[in-house]
């Protein structure tokens, strides 16, 4: 359960080999210290890259798989993207219906949630196959702060960690902003004989090691 937005509520993470109970809502001046995360070293039962991150407006966000039940929360920040990019998401309700279940079915999943609310979330599909493709979304009022930069980290230490060997994406020409991202975390143009562009990445080293470092490794 995430918590709910004014109120007080904790998840527990397993961090440097103790629990430790961790607020989850907006960060604010007496929140729970658990959440600087800057000294931890991991642990063997740590997912591929940690969950916790506060995005550049101070908000506290739990980047982590989907529930079973997170089917509404996610149609429900759908609802939210006016825009779609290479018609995604759907704009009519049924084939956005429609396209979700074919996400979630077909692929593995990872969400943003930030209180009681899904935020971000990708979805690489399909999930048994060694070069597999995905999609990103974050919400409007979630975007610029970071954390899709780090949503694409996770996907890529959760790849890696699933033994695919790439991973695949395509993106409008005219996306100048999202191209310059992913060319900085190492994908490069493959197609450009289409109206969007076919970009690649190889899961190797350094790359992979690097966002699988815990926390306190990082620079």
């Amino acid at each position: 359960m995430t918590p709910r937005r004014g109120h007080s509520q904790t998840n527990i993470f397993v961090i440097n080999d103790e629990l430790v109970a961790v607020h989850t809502g907006t960060m604010a001046a007496n929140a729970c210290s658990g959440w600087d995360n800057s000294e931890c070293k991991g642990t063997v039962h740590c997912p591929p890259r940690c969950p916790r991150f506060i995005d550049n407006e101070g908000t506290a966000v739990v980047i982590r798989p989907p529930d079973s039940d997170c089917r509404n929360a996610l149609l429900e920040m759908y609802d939210t993207i006016d825009d779609s990019t290479m018609g995604l998401p759907p704009e009519h309700r049924d084939d956005r219906e429609q396209w979700l279940d074919r996400l979630l079915n077909d692929g593995w999943n990872l969400i943003v949630t930030a209180d009681d609310e899904v935020v971000g979330h990708v979805a690489v599909v399909p999930a048994d196959a060694a070069d597999p493709e995905f999609v990103i979304f974050v919400r409007p009022d979630f975007q610029n702060r970071k954390i899709g930069t780090e949503l694409l980290k996770h996907v890529i230490a959760y790849a890696d960690d699933r033994d695919h060997e790439e991973l695949n994406l395509n993106v409008p020409k005219g996306h100048r902003r999202a191209i310059t991202l992913y060319e900085k975390i190492g994908f490069s143009v493959t197609d450009i004989d289409r109206p969007d562009l076919k970009m690649r990445l190889p899961l190797e080293a350094p790359l992979v090691t690097t966002v699988q470092r815990p926390p306190a490794g990082r620079d």
